[in-house]
């Protein structure tokens, strides 16, 4: 049998989706905003009651601890804005995309922007593969289709290692 990049690149985001539900399944309610440090990142209700993530635009160093809520929120923003990208849409901006405010909910969601790559992925050709990629490089990049899936994995994976980290933590620090 003769795997084509597609099949690769698929086959490495279900490990990776793998090893990210083994702790989504895990994740209680009060893991989303447990903060583990003073200097923490997460995600609040603002002044209308839509949970927004705390954001600098020049990273700070040193950079914050984020919450489990902020890192869902993390990975749905750039998830939805590299898929609309992959489908055509114009992207939403960071502002627009914000945190359901419920853990649950935000693990539904996550689930949901999979099944919405899953079918970015099943559409691509190995020719489709090699076209410039729309996100998240500049327009004039070298960087190919296969690099942006390839980047969605690697993010994919090094937040869902966050995340499960976070769990563990919060999981050996409770009496």
């Amino acid at each position: 049998m003769r795997l084509t990049r597609c099949d690769v690149l698929r086959w490495q985001f279900d490990l990776t989706w793998s090893l990210f539900e083994y702790h989504l399944e895990r994740l209680e309610p009060d893991d989303f905003l447990w903060e583990p440090a003073a200097h923490c990142w997460t995600v609040r209700p603002d002044m209308d009651g839509k949970w927004v993530p705390d954001w600098a635009e020049t990273e700070p160093d040193p950079v914050p601890v984020p919450t489990i809520g902020w890192l869902s929120w993390h990975i749905g923003w750039w998830w939805s804005v590299t898929i609309d990208h992959a489908q055509g849409r114009p992207p939403r901006e960071r502002t627009e995309i914000t945190w359901p405010g419920d853990g649950t909910i935000a693990v539904e969601w996550l689930r949901g922007l999979r099944v919405e790559w899953l079918a970015v992925l099943d559409r691509l050709s190995d020719a489709e593969l090699d076209a410039a990629a729309p996100f998240p490089w500049p327009k004039d990049s070298e960087h190919t289709v296969a690099h942006m899936v390839a980047w969605v994995n690697a993010e994919l994976m090094k937040n869902g290692a966050e995340i499960g980290q976070l769990r563990l933590t919060r999981a050996a620090s409770s009496p």
